[in-house]
Formats: C-alpha cells, structure tokens, sequence
C-alpha cells in the first residue's frame, strides 16, 4: 500500500480496533510529515487503548531504497507502535534497520518483518528476532516475491519450522488473498495471531487512490486469471529499483498484454505516458495505467468506510467461528 495507506486510512483502521500501517515505501523524505498529520488527527479523536508516547499505527517500509537516517529522525519525532520492514537488497541489511529502531524508539516500537518463504523466515527470525513475522503468500496484490507458495501451506510450514528452532515466539501475520471474514478465520485456523489486508481497503474512503484505479479494481473479478505478478508495470513507471527475486501483481490491462505481445519497451512506455495524461480514464481493462491488486479483488464490491470494512470482517468471522464450534459439538 506505498504512498496509498496514509495517515487518514491508517489511523482510521487503529480507530476501529485494527492496527493501520502508513505505507512510506522506499522513499521516506515525507514520512515526517505523515507521522505528524497522524498524531494531529489522533489528537482530535484519541485511541483509548493507545500507549503513552507512542502513536497506535505503524508505518511500512520498503528497505532497498530508503533512507535510513531520515526515518530514524521521523521514527524519533512521532513513536509508531510498530514499523513494518519488507524486501531489502541483503536480508542482512535488516538487522541495522532494526537495532536502530528499537535503539531510536527505546524498544517501544515493534519489528514486523515481512517474509515470503521458509528459509526467510528462519534466518530473520535468527538474526533479527522480530516482534512479528508478516507471512506472505502468492495472492497477495502489489510487490512480492516472484516464487512463494500460498499461506495454506507456507504460513503452517513457517510455524513448524519456528518451533523447531526455538523461535516459536514470534507471532505470524498472514498475508496475501485476505479480504474478507472467511479468509481471515481460514487464517487464524492456519496458525495466524492475525492478518494483514490490502486490497480490501483499496475500496475505502479513506484511501489515497484515484477513481479510475478505484474503479478498476470494484470491476474487476476471478483474480486467478485477472491479476498477475509481473516486472511490465515496474518497468513501464520507471520503478526499477526493486530486487530481482520481486515482482508486482496487478490488474491485467493493455499494457500488460502488449509486453506479453513482443511490443518493444519504449513504444509500451510511450503509451503508458499518454495513459497518464488521459488521468482516470488511463485505468480499465483497455486502460494502461497500473492497479496494483491480489487475487482476492473479485470479492471487494463496493466503498465503504474502514471502520465499516473492519465491523463486517469481524462479525464474519465471529459468525464462522462459532458455527465451527457448533459443528464440532455435534460430531
């Protein structure tokens, strides 16, 4: 969610019970700025449960790119609970991130560290013991890893494999496919203390979103064929910077099935750039514009506020919990 979670999506998910994320992405120069408009909304409507000095939201972080000194600064000004670390050049780089930031924070703020494999898993876990490890399975929309598995099977595994190495502590967030009720209870039965949603929320009113992207993702539906990860849409905005190993899911649209047509790069590129001078209309299935989205968009139906969004999720899964307990009582 770079530069789409802001403070507005992020502190209104923490209002309604979540724990919203600022998505800062690689380039940190304006998360000073965030952290204060996040503290200045949560100053005119505070969070009860919130810790003294600390504001109860967290900021995401993509490592290859950002600046480490400029978000110590920003991190020092305004405490989030908890910053979330995600695909650095070496996973060794993310051992400096975070003794820095719990050096900075004074341990206050937590360390999620977002994984897609086993191997990650483990050797983060060894090296940096974070608070939490985000799980990421292959249906997860945006940047993720190109080879991973789905959280049916990776996010148990991980658990397994934690245990063994005396890591258990470490509490799992699933990610990747989670939209609504069903999909977190199939979550927390996997083994998750929690979930991480994305998509969900890109139909939200306090999204940072255009409509057209908006829009193209309320069309879209069958996500297993209507998305896919990909190194075109990085590629045609220029976002080169990302390690090999990453890709970006999307929804497919022309541009998409131009590089897949044998279409030279920069005539793709020349058709991306009028896309965006045509704005919302640059967006759509014959659209060339990127919308980023996980496999799970064909169950996101309408806009609705965060809290709404958070109230339904939780009163599903409530509901699908306790017909399971219902069913178990009479076997």
């Amino acid at each position: 969610m770079r530069f789409i979670s802001l403070a507005p999506l992020a502190v209104a998910v923490s209002r309604a019970g979540g724990l919203g994320f600022i998505g800062a992405g690689e380039n940190v120069s304006d998360l000073d700025n965030q952290l204060q408009h996040a503290k200045t909304l949560l100053t005119e409507s505070p969070v009860t449960r919130a810790a003294d000095g600390v504001l109860p939201i967290g900021v995401g972080i993509i490592n290859w790119g950002a600046d480490l000194e400029t978000a110590l600064n920003a991190l020092k000004r305004n405490i989030p609970a908890a910053v979330w670390l995600f695909a650095p050049k070496r996973n060794a780089d993310l051992v400096l991130w975070a003794n820095n930031i719990r050096e900075i924070t004074h341990r206050r703020t937590k360390i999620w560290i977002q994984i897609g494999t086993v191997a990650d898993a483990l050797e983060i876990a060894e090296v940096c013991d974070p608070d939490v490890l985000v799980v990421q399975g292959m249906d997860a929309g945006g940047h993720g890893l190109e080879r991973t598995a789905s959280i049916v099977s990776l996010l148990p595994e991980i658990s397994d494999v934690l245990q063994n190495a005396g890591k258990g502590d470490i509490k799992l967030v699933a990610a990747g496919g989670i939209v609504e009720g069903r999909g977190v209870a199939a979550a927390l039965a996997l083994g998750s203390q929690g979930v991480a949603i994305g998509t969900r929320f890109l139909a939200s009113r306090e999204v940072n979103i255009t409509t057209g992207y908006q829009a193209d993702v309320l069309r879209s539906k069958d996500g297993s064929v209507s998305t896919v990860r990909t190194k075109v849409y990085d590629t045609l905005r220029g976002t080169t910077g990302w390690p090999g190993r990453y890709g970006g899911r999307g929804i497919i649209n022309e541009s998409f099935h131009d590089a897949e047509n044998g279409q030279v790069t920069e005539e793709n590129r020349k058709k991306y750039q009028e896309a965006l001078e045509r704005g919302d209309q640059g967006w759509g299935e014959h659209g060339r514009l990127t919308a980023y989205a996980g496999t799970g968009v064909g169950l996101v139906k309408k806009v609705q506020h965060a809290w709404q969004i958070l109230e339904e999720i939780r009163n599903d899964v409530q509901r699908i919990q306790s017909q399971t307990s219902n069913t178990k009582s009479k076997l």
